[in-house]
């Protein structure tokens, strides 16, 4: 069935196009974020196995509902590890970095993801999709308080 919801079908898809970058940021960042909940070790190893452990859940999460709105506009929402590739601005990586340049390298995901998320922001609220500002307000609201508790782990 046609999605008739006041939207625009290029509104639409330009949304869930910056919703999908989102979704891979998400993703992404949910990865390294388990990753290095698995792999942390040193001094502070129990405090940041559990801070990674709440963050990487809450990613989690976010993906679902991130996903459900792509949906909810009309789009399939990219589901491989080959799309999040293409469309993630958080950096890939791979070995295991000592745990201060984990928290490091953290703070510069969220980071990125806030600024996919201010841009979902932008192209919702030109198109009047408040559902979806909603949502990309909320996950950059998460994402700021996130950063800046790494960033206060790591002075």
């Amino acid at each position: 069935m046609d999605v008739n919801t006041g939207l625009s079908e290029t509104a639409r898809k330009e949304i869930a196009s910056g919703l999908s970058e989102l979704l891979a940021d998400t993703y992404t960042l949910y990865l390294k974020t388990h990753g290095y909940h698995w792999n942390v070790s040193g001094p502070m190893f129990r405090s940041l196995h559990l801070m990674f452990e709440e963050h990487y859940m809450e990613l989690r999460d976010a993906a679902d509902v991130i996903a459900e709105r792509i949906l909810a506009l009309g789009y399939p929402a990219p589901a491989s590890y080959a799309e999040y590739g293409k469309l993630s601005s958080v950096a890939d990586e791979s070995g295991t970095p000592d745990a201060m340049e984990m928290v490091r390298r953290l703070v510069e995901g969220h980071e990125a993801v806030i600024q996919t998320a201010r841009r979902v922001v932008q192209s919702a609220e030109a198109a009047a999709d408040v559902a979806t500002a909603d949502v990309a307000t909320q996950r950059i609201d998460i994402h700021e308080k996130t950063a800046w508790m790494l960033r206060a782990t790591a002075s």
